[in-house]
């Protein structure tokens, strides 16, 4: 199964996921979500696929989600009003993130991870 593993590398809850994949052997591709922030078609395609609400994907606890009062806005936004902001910053975006074929995490929460394995 082909991972991807998409972290912002200073959040510690990323390094707990990362840490967490070395010790189960799972190999993964690594991607820094402010160097290479998803795009429009991967956030669509990856919300489809996952089956979550668009709100799953954002970074609620995130500086820049409450510097832009997205609490009151998103509710009144569309869902692709909610992609397009979504796709352009990637501290909006919740992580980390795993991708794969058949499967989508948002977060880290080891007992969800255990699907990898």
């Amino acid at each position: 199964m082909k991972v991807l593993f998409i972290e912002y590398p200073k959040c510690s809850t990323c390094q707990k996921a990362k840490k967490w994949l070395k010790e189960n052997n799972i190999k993964y591709e690594d991607r820094h979500i402010i160097e290479n922030n998803p795009t429009k078609e991967e956030l669509k395609k990856w919300i489809k696929q996952s089956g979550y609400d668009i709100r799953k994907f954002f970074n609620t606890s995130g500086m820049k989600y409450k510097e832009l009062n997205l609490k009151d806005k998103l509710p009144n936004m569309t869902d692709e009003e909610k992609i397009d902001i979504l796709s352009t910053d990637g501290m909006l975006v919740k992580r980390p993130l795993i991708i794969s074929d058949n499967l989508i995490l948002i977060g880290f929460k080891e007992k969800e991870w255990e699907k990898l394995k």
